[in-house]
């Protein structure tokens, strides 16, 4: 099982809480699965504007963390780590919510490794700085996004279909690999919705989809309905994609600190 670890400041470490860096709720080591084709470490940024229902990481949601994590140390830990890794992947909470973001990117990517992003697109201008700076992402598309108050009661955030909208058009537009992905829980999103936001997100020229099966949390069962998605509606989402999937929502990516 992949686990996370805490890093303590080190010797002739600068720890200021008054410094400017990034802020660091999480790590994972090494993963497999977050970096499609590269072995990475994932950082966790703290901080995130939606309330999603079935949110897996509610204690990054604040941007006042209570991991003792900081960025500088890090960072020389994953100098340590050049030729054992491929690429590091941001990841969150919301990762693009922290105007610290492109310079930890550009100081990561100095050190030779690919730059993966999980986002669910909330700062289009933020985005659209750092999407030249990375080689892959991962956008998390919520609901359709046509229908602007489902998706808003989904994210729990107002003019996030609109944010998310401007996110994956500049994605779309950027020419660098990425994989668009919706969490899909029967509680919030029916088959009928996944097909309407699956035909929208063709529509716009996406070509590589998954959805990602919901696991409970303390806050939000699982769904329980039988054939959920229904085989015939992943048929017809199939046919729309170039590239389609479907997969249990990832267990580890919780960026909790373990001592």
């Amino acid at each position: 099982m992949l686990r996370t670890i805490e890093l303590k400041p080190g010797h002739g470490f600068d720890t200021s809480v008054h410094r400017r860096e990034l802020r660091v709720g999480g790590l994972t080591p090494f993963t497999s699965i977050d970096f499609p084709g590269r072995l990475s470490a994932v950082i966790f940024v703290q901080g995130c504007p939606l309330r999603c229902g079935y949110c897996h990481n509610p204690h990054l949601q604040q941007r006042k963390s209570a991991s003792e994590m900081r960025w500088t140390p890090l960072l020389e830990w994953l100098h340590k780590r050049t030729g054992l890794l491929d690429g590091v992947v941001f990841s969150g909470g919301e990762p693009t919510v922290d105007p610290m973001l492109k310079e930890a990117i550009m100081q990561v990517r100095a050190l030779g490794f690919s730059i993966g992003l999980h986002s669910a697109g909330t700062h289009p201008r933020r985005m659209r700085e750092i999407l030249p700076h990375i080689d892959w992402i991962g956008l998390d598309i919520k609901a359709p996004l046509d229908d602007v108050t489902k998706y808003e009661r989904i994210a729990g955030a107002r003019a996030s279909a609109l944010k998310a909208e401007a996110c994956l058009q500049s994605v779309l537009s950027s020419g660098i690999e990425y994989e668009v992905r919706t969490t899909a829980h029967s509680l919030w999103l029916d088959d009928s919705a996944l097909l309407q936001l699956s035909c929208g997100l063709a529509a716009r020229g996406v070509k590589r989809f998954a959805l990602q099966l919901a696991r409970a949390t303390p806050h939000q069962p699982a769904p329980h309905q039988i054939d959920y998605p229904a085989p015939a509606t992943l048929q017809q989402i199939d046919k729309l994609f170039q590239h389609f999937s479907v997969r249990n929502e990832p267990a580890h990516t919780q960026g909790r600190n373990a001592a």
